[in-house]
C-alpha cells in the first residue's frame, strides 16, 4: 500500500514539472513574439545613416487641399523695379564693364558715351549763360532809366524781352545737360567741356539685358541695358474666365518653381485684373510672403489659389510611403546613445491617405496620434522603408 502511494506521488510531481515546463516555454514564445511585433515596426539609424538619408522632421500641417484652383504663371517685376537704360541724346558707346547678371548699386557708372553733340550742347550753354549775364545787367540798367523817364518805353520792353528769352534758353540748356548727366553749375565754374558723358544706375539690382558693345552707335530710343531689382518681385498668374469670380483679394497662393518641385512658396492675391485677354484669361497678381533675390523675372510657376477656408491635416507626399497596399508615415520614437554613438529610432504608423493636391496629401491619422507631440519624417521616409525591408530580410522575415 505504501509503495502504491509513493508511485502516485512521483507521477503527480512529474506531471506538475512537465506542465510547469510547458507553461514556461509557452510564455517565453509569447514574449519573443511580442518583441518581434514591436521590432518589425521600428527602424534604427546611426548619426551617419541619419545624415546620409537626408532625414527632415516636422509636424502635420493644415492645408486647403480640396478648395483650390490650379493655375500657371510667371515671376514678374513691377514697373518701378525694372529700368531700361537709354542714351537720351544718342551717341557712341565708349566703355562699359557690365555683363549679363552683373550686380549694380544705385549711382554706379554703367556706361560712358561720346558724341560731338555733347560738345556743342556744352558750348551753347556757356555762351548763352555769358549772354544772360550781360542781358541781366542791361535789363536792370534800362529798368532804372525807365523809372527815371530817361529811356524810352520801347527800348526797355525790347531789353526785357531779350533778357527773358535768353533766361528761358539757358534754363532749357540746363535741363538738356541734366538729361545726359552733366551738372550745369559745375560746368559753368570749371568751363571745361567734355566730349563724353557717363550714365549712372538709377536703382540697385542686376543687369538682365545687355544690347550694346564698344563703339556701337545708339539711338535715343534704343535700350542699351535693362536692370531689375529682384527685391520686390511678384507672381503673375493666368486665371481662366470661368474661375475668376471665385478669386478674392487676400486669398492664399501656393506655388512651385520648375527646378524646385519639392519646395512650396507662399503668397497672397494682391490685385485682380479688370480685363479679359484674347485667350479668355485674366491676370491675377500675388505678393510674396517672403522675398527671395534668387527669383528672376520670367520664371515659370505652377500655383494653387486657395478659394475657401476648409483646412485638413496634410503632409508632403514624400513623407508617405506605401507598403503591402497600405500607407504609412514614420515618427521619431526616441534618441539613444549606444556605444558612445547616437542612435535614432523611428516607428512606422499606418495612416489613411486622402486627396492629393500639388506636393501635399490629406492624411487621416490614428485616433491616439498626438499631432503636437510627434515629430514626423518629412524627407527620407523611403530610406527608412528600404532599411526596414533589408533588416527584415536579414532576420528572415519582411514587413
Amino acid at each position: 500500500m505504501k509503495v502504491k502511494i509513493k508511485i502516485c506521488l512521483i507521477i503527480i510531481v512529474l506531471n506538475n514539472l512537465l506542465f510547469s515546463g510547458c507553461n514556461k516555454q509557452t510564455a517565453t514564445i509569447e514574449v519573443e513574439e511580442h518583441q518581434h511585433d514591436e521590432n518589425e515596426n521600428t527602424v534604427e539609424l546611426s548619426a551617419t545613416q541619419y545624415k546620409v538619408a537626408g532625414i527632415e522632421l516636422g509636424k502635420v500641417e493644415q492645408k486647403n487641399l480640396s478648395s483650390i484652383i490650379k493655375v500657371n504663371g510667371v515671376i514678374e517685376a513691377p514697373p518701378q523695379s525694372l529700368v531700361s537704360i537709354c542714351a537720351v541724346l544718342g551717341g557712341f558707346v565708349k566703355s562699359t564693364n557690365l555683363l549679363h547678371g552683373s550686380r549694380v548699386t544705385k549711382g554706379d557708372a554703367i556706361v560712358v558715351m561720346e558724341h560731338p553733340d555733347y560738345i556743342q550742347l556744352q558750348q551753347d550753354y556757356l555762351e548763352s549763360k555769358s549772354k544772360l549775364v550781360y542781358l541781366e545787367l542791361e535789363y536792370k540798367r534800362q529798368k532804372g532809366l525807365q523809372e527815371k523817364n530817361v529811356s524810352s518805353a520801347k527800348i526797355f520792353q525790347q531789353t526785357t524781352a531779350d533778357y527773358k528769352s535768353m533766361k528761358a534758353g539757358v534754363s532749357a540748356l540746363e535741363e538738356k545737360l541734366a538729361l545726359i548727366g552733366i551738372n550745369a553749375e559745375q560746368l559753368e565754374k570749371s568751363e571745361e567741356i567734355s566730349r563724353t558723358v557717363t550714365i549712372h544706375s538709377p536703382i540697385n539690382g542686376y543687369v538682365s539685358k545687355v544690347n550694346v558693345n564698344i563703339g556701337k552707335y545708339v539711338n535715343p530710343a534704343d535700350v542699351m541695358f535693362e536692370i531689375v531689382n529682384t527685391k520686390h518681385l511678384h507672381v503673375e498668374l493666368t486665371v481662366f474666365e470661368k474661375d475668376i469670380s471665385k478669386i478674392k483679394e487676400g486669398q492664399r497662393i501656393r506655388f512651385t518653381l520648375p527646378n524646385e518641385d519639392d519646395k512650396e512658396i507662399r503668397a497672397f492675391v494682391y490685385l485682380i485684373g479688370r480685363s479679359i485677354g484674347g485667350d479668355r484669361t485674366v491676370k491675377v497678381h500675388g505678393h510674396l510672403d517672403k522675398e527671395d533675390e534668387q527669383f528672376l523675372p520670367g520664371m515659370f510657376v505652377k500655383a494653387f489659389i486657395e478659394i475657401a477656408d476648409n483646412p485638413v491635416n496634410a503632409l508632403p507626399e514624400q513623407a508617405i510611403v506605401q507598403s503591402g497596399g497600405k500607407h504609412y508615415i514614420y515618427i521619431l520614437k526616441e534618441k539613444m546613445v549606444e556605444n558612445n554613438q547616437e542612435v535614432n529610432s523611428f516607428e512606422m504608423i499606418e495612416i489613411q491617405k486622402g486627396i492629393t493636391e500639388g506636393l501635399y496629401a490629406e492624411v487621416a491619422l490614428p485616433v491616439t496620434f498626438d499631432i503636437n507631440a510627434n515629430q514626423i519624417v518629412l524627407k527620407g521616409a523611403y530610406s527608412l522603408l528600404s532599411k526596414m525591408k533589408v533588416s527584415g530580410e536579414e532576420d528572415g522575415h519582411g514587413h
